[in-house]
Parts: C-alpha cells; sequence; structure tokens
C-alpha cells in the first residue's frame, strides 16, 4: 500500500444543495418596520439579495469520500441575519454549486484526510477569482476536514481539535443556551422542564411589538421570566437570563449610554435572583463605533454597582474581531457567532484567545444551522471550552436540544472512559 494511500486521503468530493433548520431574515427591514403576518413579513426588503424579508434558509453538503470508502460531511450554513452588521452577504445555493464544484472541488481531491488544522486553514486563506470563499462555505469545509480526520485516526472530533492545539482532555459537559425564537413563552416552559442552564434569547428583534418605546414590553416578560422559573422550577433551579435586544434597546433610548444603562439597571431589577446578560443593546453601525458604544454602556453600568454583563454580537464577527473587543475590554462575554467565523479552526483560536485573556466566551452560531453544524460545534466547545454553548439548530427548541445535549454527552462518556 502507497503512503498516500495509507493517509486516507480524499478521494471523491460531492456538493449537495438542502435546507437548514430555519430562514435567512432582512434584519434592516425587520428594524424598519417590517410587520409580521403569520410566520412571514409584510414589506420589501432592504438588504441587498433578499428576494423577500423571510426566506427559506440554505446550505450546501461537503460530502467528502476517502480512500478507504469512509464519509466525512459538513455542512456549509450562514447566520439568519445574513448581510446584516458586517456579515458576508445572503448565502444562497444555486450560486455557489457552480463554483464549488468546477473551481474548489478538484483542489480537494488527493488531500490527507489526517491534517484537519492544515487543511481547514488553506483553505480559509484561498481565493478564487481574487475573492475569499464565503464564509458559509469555508464553515462547511472545515467541519468536513474535522469529520475526516476523526474517521482516518478513529477518535472523537474533539480529540482531534485538541491534538492540533495541544489542549487537555476534560471529559465535563459545557453549560447550554436555549433560544426561544418568537415562542418566547411555551419555549421557556420546554427549557424549564429540561433544566436548561440559559435562557431564552428571546429574539427581542423590534421595539414596538417586542421592546417598547419604553422598554416596558421587555420588562414585563423578565418578570414574567423570574415568576415562571419560580412556578415551574424547584428551589436548586437557577438559570441564567440571557436576551438578545439586536440594537433595539440604543434604538429606544436615542443611543443615549446613560439612559440605556438606567433601563439595563431596572432590567436587572426585575431579574431579581436571575442572572442577566444583555447581548447587542445598541447598534451602532461599525466595529469601532459598536466598541465605544459598548464600552460607555458598560462604564455607566460599572459606576453605579450593576452585574449586568454586556455580550458583543453584531460588528464581532471574525477572529480579528474577537481580539479587538477583548482586547478593548469593551464587554463582558463576546458572542463567537460560528458561520461568521468561516473555518471552524478560528472558532477555537477565538475562544482561547477570550479564555486567555479574562473575557468570556459564548460559542453562538444560529438557528439557521444544521444537524451537522452543530455536532461539529459541540466537539469545538468540548475542546476549546467556552462558557456557554448556544442550542441549534431551528427555534423549536427542543429538536436541536435533543441534537446538541445527546452529542455532547455520549462524547464525554467516551471521553470519560478514555482518559480514566
Amino acid at each position: 500500500m502507497s503512503a498516500t494511500a495509507a493517509a486516507k486521503y480524499i478521494s471523491h468530493v460531492d456538493f449537495v444543495a438542502g435546507f437548514s433548520s430555519f430562514y435567512f431574515d432582512d434584519q434592516q427591514a425587520i428594524k424598519s418596520g417590517a410587520r409580521q403576518d403569520g410566520f412571514v413579513y409584510t414589506g420589501a426588503p432592504a438588504t441587498k439579495g433578499f428576494r423577500s424579508v423571510r426566506q427559506a434558509g440554505e446550505c450546501i453538503s461537503v460530502v467528502l469520500t476517502l480512500s478507504d470508502g469512509s464519509i466525512a460531511v459538513g455542512d456549509c450554513a450562514a447566520v439568519q441575519y445574513s448581510g446584516a452588521g458586517g456579515r458576508d452577504p445572503l448565502f444562497v445555493a444555486a450560486d455557489f454549486l457552480p463554483m464549488l464544484r468546477t473551481r474548489v472541488a478538484p483542489l480537494l481531491e488527493g488531500r490527507d484526510a489526517r491534517e484537519f488544522l492544515a487543511n481547514a486553514r488553506h483553505f480559509d486563506r484561498i481565493e478564487v477569482d481574487g475573492r475569499r470563499l464565503h464564509t458559509a462555505v469555508r464553515y462547511g469545509l472545515s467541519q468536513a476536514f474535522l469529520n475526516a480526520a476523526s474517521q482516518a485516526a478513529s477518535v472523537l472530533p474533539a480529540e482531534i481539535v485538541c491534538e492540533a492545539y495541544g489542549l487537555p482532555i476534560r471529559a465535563e459537559p459545557i453549560p447550554l443556551f436555549g433560544q426561544s425564537g418568537d415562542d418566547r413563552y411555551s419555549a421557556v416552559d420546554k427549557m424549564i422542564l429540561k433544566r436548561i442552564d440559559v435562557l431564552p434569547h428571546g429574539l427581542i428583534n423590534h421595539v414596538d411589538d417586542k421592546l417598547g418605546r419604553r422598554g416596558e414590553k421587555l420588562r414585563e416578560y423578565v418578570r414574567w421570566l423570574v415568576k415562571r422559573v419560580q412556578d415551574l422550577g424547584d428551589s436548586a433551579y437557577r438559570p441564567e437570563l440571557h436576551l438578545d435586544v439586536y440594537g433595539t434597546v440604543g434604538i429606544a433610548f436615542d443611543n443615549d449610554s446613560a439612559r440605556i444603562a438606567d433601563y439595563l439597571q431596572r432590567l436587572e431589577e426585575d431579574a431579581g435572583p436571575l442572572p442577566l446578560c444583555i447581548e447587542g443593546p445598541v447598534d451602532a453601525g461599525s466595529r469601532e463605533a459598536q466598541i465605544d458604544a459598548l464600552r460607555a454602556i458598560r462604564r455607566h453600568l460599572r459606576s453605579r454597582g450593576s452585574r449586568v454583563r454586556i455580550v458583543a454580537d453584531e460588528w464581532c464577527n471574525t477572529y480579528e474581531d474577537v481580539v479587538a473587543f477583548t482586547d478593548a475590554g469593551c464587554c463582558d462575554m463576546v458572542q463567537i457567532k460560528t458561520p461568521d467565523l468561516g473555518s471552524i479552526h478560528n472558532i477555537v483560536e477565538s475562544v482561547l484567545y477570550c479564555n486567555a485573556h479574562d473575557m468570556q466566551a459564548y460559542q453562538g452560531g444560529t438557528c439557521n444551522e444544521t444537524d451537522v453544524s452543530a455536532r461539529a460545534c459541540v466537539h469545538v466547545a468540548l475542546a476549546a471550552r467556552p462558557m456557554r454553548l448556544l442550542v441549534k439548530p431551528g427555534m423549536g427548541f427542543d429538536e436541536g436540544y435533543c441534537i446538541v445535549h445527546n452529542e455532547m454527552h455520549r462524547s464525554v462518556a467516551v471521553l470519560a472512559r478514555r482518559t480514566r
């Protein structure tokens, strides 16, 4: 047998169009007043590439056939709010399949399946027609590389990541964070019944419908959350509250950092005994402006003794962005929004940078991913150790929780046995 054959190289590549677990939403159109009509939104789209304010989410599966006949898979997927906050544009499968099949597939065939990190880094940097591959493509390719390396070595993907970065193997689960979508009442009941660590995300993306012009609707919701935890939980169950407000607080309070801090303190009082995290209180329009805005809000909160934690999301899309927000100390936690970072080695390095620089790392992502990408993210998290991991894909909660929770605990059981 030749050295190349022994290496279990990539012998064939298929790119297959499919659906992701949610939808693409035009965030700018929604913030500008698009209203919901059943499950869809009325009005015209405002972001380039969108055909409607809400349209079906898509993915492209990367299917690698290895020289021994085994199959490795990764899914190219993009976030729900594509094209917003400095992110890559809308990811429509038909726009990318011809290029992938004719230009990228030949570059994959013959590569050593064992070399996860080398393969991931190479395809994260290459250019086709003078442009880097879309972040969704780099994301899916790197998942397939990780899956291929784990099969070639007959170990878990988490073990491949640990070996690549010299990380210790820890057979311990990561706290999980559930997302409710617009079903922010029934989904919370489900989360409480399953004793999730962090809830509910909330999808507070519209001032009039979900926040209130004075923030009154969100305050009422937070009070309901606390009471629901008390009614359905037990005395030992104290989940953290983590609410993503998509910049709506800034819109309601004219981006005035002092007024925003006043409001967040009132939310903290409403949260009572439950710790409170607020993600994306403002959207300042650029990375530098976002850092300045979050820093000002956080400074006001700390000067008043508030323990509300500010979470960065918008304009924090790449490894370089994560470093910039962390170094600025403008927030308490950074969402590492997995599809936006391209190759998953950037996720690992972002989490490690946060952990080394006193920044809480939240390994997030989007409801608009797939079961394949969600499982890959579990293994990245088990190796890199963020402080929380998003339950995904989809907005039904139960399905995503089943996928992420069960993959994590199966893997922890294997790691525990191997490290004993």
